[in-house]
């Protein structure tokens, strides 16, 4: 017999008055990964070590089970949130699809599953109409590595060194052979704004530090006792003028002619012999000498032959014999000596600490500052005719410069100075807030005259560098 109340039979053969209820939609089952303790260790860290190309130490991975009844994770926009399909070690491609979106419910869906392309990429779809804020997205591409904050301040813009303003190293498709990648590695070195490119005129020279009033001076006198000689000669038949003005001249072209020779090993001598500052009680715009280890900065350079990596200064001068009937190698070369044919001098800013306090200090040599170098180079090879063949790399970096190797007597010289090398450094401190750096003096720094040397004053221009042949020393690992 029918009634009016609807009722309905429960699982235990009890009936109830009203309606059965409804089943509700199960929420979706979630999986968890217990991820143990890494200690800091980016391979023990599970996904993230599979998305920096990290082979993963899956021995620490636990597995829990199905999660049920827990709330499903929405967006911004209120959608659900899936992830299915297989994680990828050598790639992370990040792809969202939305399909069989709802008008006017703003729903969004992400999905890592569905079919492949040629490229192996997933192809992104959508269907159905979307409306209301349906967002769909697409991210795909290696994740660049947040670098740790280290403390180093470097000189220069950021796009100038081997990262990317991200700090991920910087991408070079193609390949390249030895002498694409010198080529390259040539071409940025000349290119960038970071590097100064020395030439011979930075080099010492007697005749240039010499003071040009002193000089004209003296030989404006000279000038002057010999007509005053010759006339006195000529008029009175007296000759002793004419001696002391000859004697005079002979002992001053002896002592130049011992500076032109000499003038360098007595800088050198100077510089040795000039006293070290500290660094924590320095002023500002204190002319100093600070003498310690070296550290590369932003831009780290290369040696041209011999490619010594991490260097803060390289230089390759390659000279010529000019014997009766060879070639010059320049427009000042004399027969019977050598004269310089190429010369590659490269110097960036770097770091030093100094040994008196142990502070480090930025030594700006980079961007065309005015610098002279002291630093002592090392015959790399002898080529004549007879010995050409036996170096297939000297052979190479002429062709890499386009100079020719025809029958010619060659020296090949190379210096540098890398990383933990021991140098001496000249010039102006400059405290910047908290940044202590070393600048190139105003003015030129007389050296005086050294009587026991019979050396003439010099005047020193720019930042001082001293380095002993980095070759024969042992460095210190920084």
């Amino acid at each position: 017999m029918g009634s009016r109340f609807p009722s309905h039979q429960l699982s235990n053969g009890l009936y109830v008055s009203g309606r059965p209820e409804q089943p509700k939609e199960r929420p979706p089952t979630m999986t968890s990964t217990a991820m143990p303790y890494t200690g800091g260790d980016i391979k023990k860290s599970g996904e993230l070590g599979k998305m920096f190309d990290l082979p993963v130490d899956g021995s620490r991975l636990r597995k829990s089970g199905p999660i049920t009844g827990a709330p499903s994770r929405t967006g911004s926009f209120g959608g659900a949130t899936s992830y299915s399909g297989q994680i990828m070690s050598n790639s992370v491609n990040r792809v969202s699809s939305a399909s069989g979106g709802i008008p006017g419910t703003g729903a969004v869906k992400k999905s890592n599953s569905g079919p492949l392309n040629k490229h192996g990429e997933p192809v992104k779809k959508s269907s159905g109409p979307q409306s209301g804020g349906t967002i769909s997205r697409q991210n795909s591409g290696p994740l660049a590595p947040v670098l740790p904050t280290t403390g180093l301040i470097t000189s220069g813009p950021i796009s100038s060194g081997p990262l990317n303003s991200l700090g991920a190293p910087r991408k070079v498709s193609g390949p390249l052979d030895t002498t694409g990648s010198a080529k390259l590695h040539s071409a940025s070195v000349v290119h960038n704004q970071a590097v100064t490119k020395l030439s011979e005129e930075d080099d010492y020279s007697f005749h240039r530090s010499f003071p040009k009033p002193i000089l004209w001076a003296m030989v404006l006198l000279f000038v002057m006792g010999f007509i005053a000689g010759g006339f006195i000669l000529g008029a009175v038949r007296n000759p002793i003028l004419l001696i002391v003005v000859v004697i005079l001249f002979s002992v001053v072209a002896a002592v130049f002619t011992w500076n032109h020779y000499w003038g360098r090993r007595a800088i050198t001598t100077f510089i040795a012999q000039y006293p070290d500052a500290e660094l924590r009680t320095a002023r500002d715009g204190q002319f100093v000498k600070v003498s310690g280890v070296v550290t590369c900065g932003n831009v780290p350079l290369e040696s041209s032959f011999q490619k010594v990596p991490r260097c803060v200064y390289t230089s390759t001068s390659l000279y010529e014999y000019r014997g009766y009937d060879s070639k010059p190698a320049n427009s000042k070369h004399r027969p019977f000596t050598w004269g310089l044919r190429s010369l590659e001098r490269h110097l960036v800013d770097f770091y030093i600490s100094d040994f008196q306090s142990g502070l480090r200090a930025l030594v700006k040599t980079g961007y065309g500052a005015r610098v002279t170098p002291y630093v002592d180079e090392s015959v790399v090879v002898d080529i004549n005719p007879s010995n050409k063949d036996l170096s297939p790399d000297f052979i190479r970096w002429l062709g890499e410069r386009n100079l020719s190797s025809d029958e010619r007597v060659m020296r090949l010289k190379e210096g540098y100075i890398k990383e933990g090398s021991t140098v001496s450094v000249m010039g102006v401190v400059q405290r910047n807030e908290n940044v202590l750096m070393i600048v190139p003096p105003p003015e030129p720094f007389p050296t005086g005259c050294q009587w026991s040397r019979c050396i003439l004053p010099a005047s020193l221009e720019g930042i001082i560098l001293r380095c002993e042949d980095t070759s024969k020393i042992d460095v210190i690992p920084v």
